[in-house]
């Protein structure tokens, strides 16, 4: 990833000031590179600002008359909690019923990147997968679960570290109890 030399250093001072406000000492030898270093990080963990999910999906478009479950699971992801801005991480799984079109199987994977690479909260991660899927695929339903674990929770404040997140959203034919619950039994 190229780094915009004036937003890295922008980003790096603000880091220089928080350090220093920490108590730390910025111009300490493990320390002098970390603003420039948290700047590049903070900058790629949050690429999916510059990034179009409907040009994704799109530039691997396939006219296709197979109407039948398509599923991605297991795509790991890592995100930023937009409350905390600590990490929360693990697998989304997507399918969609095609109505006349398909995409690459890559494609799903790079839109849950897109989306997850952003400040996010999850309800909004899975939603927004969805949604772009469905407005762009025009499919006969899509449907997204997450499942994730978040360092807010497991690392501060409760501080329970075994749990896990679950959220779903769905659309179309997925609304019929037994096309979710199909989709259900094949991610398990």
């Amino acid at each position: 990833m190229n780094f915009d030399i004036d937003k890295t250093n922008a980003i790096a001072a603000h880091y220089t000031e928080i350090i220093n406000s920490l108590g730390e000492d910025v111009n300490r030898e493990g320390l002098i590179k970390t603003p420039e270093r948290v700047a590049k990080a903070m900058q790629y963990l949050t690429q999916g600002y510059n990034q179009d999910p409907e040009k994704i999906l799109l530039s691997a478009l396939f006219q296709e008359k197979y109407r039948q479950m398509v599923i991605v699971k297991d795509i790991d992801f890592y995100s930023m909690c937009e409350h905390h801005m600590l990490p929360f991480f693990g697998k989304a799984h997507v399918a969609y019923i095609p109505d006349g079109y398909i995409t690459g199987l890559s494609k799903i994977a790079r839109v849950v990147d897109v989306f997850s690479r952003r400040l996010q909260v999850q309800e909004r991660l899975t939603t927004q997968i969805k949604e772009c899927i469905h407005d762009t695929l025009n499919p006969l339903g899509v449907m997204v679960v997450i499942e994730a674990q978040h360092m807010c929770m497991q690392m501060r404040g409760v501080e329970k570290q075994t749990s896990v997140t679950t959220t779903s959203d769905f659309t179309g034919v997925f609304k019929q109890a037994k096309t979710r619950e199909e989709f259900i039994s094949l991610i398990k």
